[in-house]
């Protein structure tokens, strides 16, 4: 029999591929990457920005875990802003511009420094499945078929018990620019065209969406008369916990608008659009839709936001954020002249749809293995998220559970109420997605438990048990919060200074619940701020103060939660034999095989009828 060459295999260098094999290669296993081109190991192929609303969560959440897109955002950010900061802290996200090239590198660098993980730059064109199983094991007979490897496009096998397919854009991958079609997986790299066939062969369901990108422009060719500055914030904050990067605001950012002339060029123009003239079969994601797209759809918004970021300190390059398109070439010229502020750029890259396969995500189960074929992991694009941060979390979540799986270890699946990654897992796998998904705090119920501050709370302690956090780091984490547990007793049990005989002493606490409280107003009671407590320390302080009836409510609420996903359902249940709930919702459990109650009761058609018949019938058995 021949032996495995690795313990994992991933197929893909982008976001996800590259937090899937480092964390593989840093939890022990040996683990081979293989991608299309080396030079573009993490390339941030849309705008090199990382965060925003809800993605700045999955960013820290993947950082409070141990591996690299949070280092690796601070590292290359040349602009941090905290958005929603008018909102509650349940919404707070933080965001950052990052100059692309310097973010490929420093993850490039980080790929390298990894002993235990290699790179081929090389097509992977087939799946090799139960090629050598060791069938003297009596466990192996009536299980369903194992992964055994990957074969290239140039006829070279590898070997493995577990693969982690992490294609982004590229699966069967095809370009449009108007009337011009070519197939590639982004602007001049080749797409993955035979991955997709192994895919459907092993047993697969397959879809197919669609996403974009804007023009580039030269930055020298803007008028910066017509167009609003946004700055990053005075004290930037980013997304590494207990790293000690210096974070710089080195560039600004500009604003500037379309106008109905904008709207009537592409509204005349439409029908030379690749997504308007039917050469565009896949769906495209609703909240981040093509300038054409919202035209058609929001025709009577007289203007649209339109973000000018730059791509890096030392190029000229600028990302024009909110106007992505695929019609021609010409018409694209054409839209820029109509914006005042944009009358004499320059294009350097024209905006471009791409359409790519995706693999129906109700085929994975929640650790983010293939029900149909054991040992193979999907994660990022190809179960129909967007974005880069969506694509990262999964990646995560699929290498640390592949490695777990290699020593016959429990998986970790992370729940709705522990991070944005378990929501974003567990939407894609009970409810699914026609649309690619795209994470929003929104679709978290206990989102101010789950806020961007105390990711590292929430998180760290897995990440540590797994050899992902180093000493230094959890030592910090350590130090950190019993610092700020203490203060938080500290305010709780002491009482203000009285100013006069008819003042009642009142609890610190309590003042600095009071609306428009802050440390200052808080000093004018006696308190005074140790020197040792950071503002961010502060910052978390007050919150879990200020906010704490609402914290212990939400912490109610998820114990209930927590009664249904800790109800573990049978998965030798034949749900068709069920009379007693609908036939709707027996097909759905049928398919959809879920783990527990509480995920079974999210799957979309499946009432609380149908939950509560289940229940009898599981206490009958």
């Amino acid at each position: 029999m021949k032996k495995y060459d690795f313990d994992i295999l991933v197929v893909g260098g982008g976001h996800a591929g590259l937090e899937a094999a480092l964390a593989c290669a840093r939890m022990g296993a040996s683990t081979a990457m293989f991608i299309l081109n080396y030079d573009s190991i993490g390339r941030m192929s849309c705008n090199p920005s990382i965060g925003g609303p809800a993605k700045g969560h999955l960013a820290k959440e993947i950082d409070a875990l141990g591996v690299e897109m949070g280092r690796v955002a601070d590292l290359s950010g040349i602009q941090f802003r905290m958005l929603n900061k008018k909102k509650g802290p349940a919404v707070w996200a933080p965001r950052s511009q990052n100059d692309r090239q310097i973010y490929t590198d420093i993850m490039t660098k980080a790929v390298e420094a990894e002993t235990n993980l290699q790179v081929f730059n090389a097509e992977v064109s087939q799946l090799i499945i139960d090629d050598y199983v060791n069938k003297n094991s009596d466990s192996e007979i009536g299980l369903k078929p194992s992964i055994c490897g990957v074969r290239t496009k140039k006829g070279r096998s590898f070997y493995a018990p577990k693969v982690i397919i992490a294609g982004g854009t590229f699966l069967s991958g095809v370009v449009h620019i108007g009337k011009y079609s070519y197939s590639a997986g982004r602007a001049e790299e080749p797409a993955a065209t035979d991955l997709s066939q192994s895919l459907q062969n092993v047993g697969l369901s397959l879809g197919r969406f669609k996403t974009g990108t804007p023009p580039r422009i030269d930055l020298d060719t803007i008028n910066y008369n017509l167009v609003e500055e946004q700055p990053g914030d005075e004290i930037p904050q980013g997304f590494s916990f207990y790293r000690d990067i210096t974070l710089r605001n080195i560039i600004k950012c500009y604003l500037t608008y379309t106008n109905p002339l904008t709207h009537k060029l592409i509204s005349d123009n439409i029908h030379k659009s690749a997504l308007y003239s039917g050469k565009i079969t896949g769906t495209g994601p609703r909240y981040c839709p093509s300038i054409e797209d919202k035209i058609v759809r929001f025709s009577d918004k007289d203007r649209h936001h339109i973000f000018i970021e730059p791509e890096g300190i030392k190029s000229n390059e600028g990302y024009v954020n909110g106007i992505s398109t695929s019609l021609p070439q010409e018409v694209q010229h054409n839209i820029l002249k109509t914006i005042p502020a944009l009358k004499d750029a320059v294009i350097l890259k024209y905006g471009y749809a791409i359409e790519y396969d995706y693999v129906i995500p109700g085929q994975i189960d929640p650790y983010l293995e293939s029900n149909a074929i054991r040992g193979l992991y999907l994660a990022g694009q190809i179960n129909g998220t967007s974005g880069y941060e969506e694509a990262a979390a999964q990646g995560l979540l699929a290498g640390i559970n592949a490695v777990l799986s290699l020593d016959s270890k429990q998986p970790i699946i992370l729940t709705r109420s522990s991070s944005y990654i378990g929501v974003l897992i567990d939407d894609l796998i009970t409810k699914g997605t026609d649309e690619p998904y795209r994470m929003f705090t929104s679709r978290a119920e206990y989102r101010l438990l789950l806020r961007q501050d105390n990711a590292d709370e929430r998180l760290m302690p897995i990440g540590y048990d797994l050899g992902l956090v180093s000493e230094i780091r959890w030592r910090r984490f350590r130090e950190n919060k019993k610092i700020i547990d203490e203060e938080i007793h500290y305010l709780r049990n002491n009482n203000t200074k009285v100013k006069s005989s008819s003042e009642e002493p009142t609890r610190l606490a309590n003042i600095l619940k009071r609306p428009k409280i802050n440390l200052r107003t808080l000093n004018e009671y006696g308190y005074r701020k140790p020197n040792y407590i950071t503002d961010e320390m502060w910052d978390r302080i007050t919150l879990e103060i200020k906010y704490e009836g609402y914290l212990k409510r939400q912490a109610e609420d998820i114990k209930k939660f927590e009664q249904f996903e800790t109800m573990q359902l049978p998965q030798d249940i034949d749900y068709r034999k069920i009379k007693t709930i609908s036939i709707e919702a027996r097909e759905k459990l049928s398919s959809n095989k879920p783990l527990s109650i509480g995920q079974a009761s999210r799957i979309s058609g499946i009432n609380y009828t149908d939950i509560t018949a289940l229940l009898v019938y599981l206490k009958k058995r």
